[in-house]
């Protein structure tokens, strides 16, 4: 799945790039809608963001291409890549500043852990 957003002076750090908790929220945010699409009807919630690895600062004004897939389905769980290219402003192409991997756990009504296949 990909997704696109773009980085605005609301989203910046004391430094004037863009701050690490806004790019976690969308991180978590672009691979929830790609795991809620898949598994529809099923009530997925975050149990794990890997290592999270920063590659590039990100200017204001940048595009942000969120390429999320699917990687591992356990009986309960699925794990999902999220890469994250920036074209920022008057840049000629994209470059990856971003990626981490993110699982999500499928719970019952009483928060215990149950099979994604129904």
């Amino acid at each position: 799945m990909d997704n696109f957003t773009l980085v605005r002076p609301e989203h910046l750090n004391h430094h004037g790039y863009l701050f690490g908790g806004v790019m976690l929220k969308w991180v978590d945010e672009n691979a929830w809608m790609a795991a809620s699409r898949e598994y529809s009807g099923r009530n997925l919630v975050t149990v794990s963001m890997d290592s999270c690895r920063f590659k590039h600062r990100v200017e204001n004004g940048s595009i942000l291409h969120f390429h999320t897939e699917k990687v591992k389905q356990g009986k309960t769980s699925a794990t999902y890549n999220v890469t994250i290219f920036a074209d920022a402003p008057g840049a000629s192409q994209e470059k990856e500043v971003f990626s981490t991997s993110v699982t999500f756990v499928h719970l019952d009504g009483a928060g215990r852990p149950c099979s994604l296949q129904q």
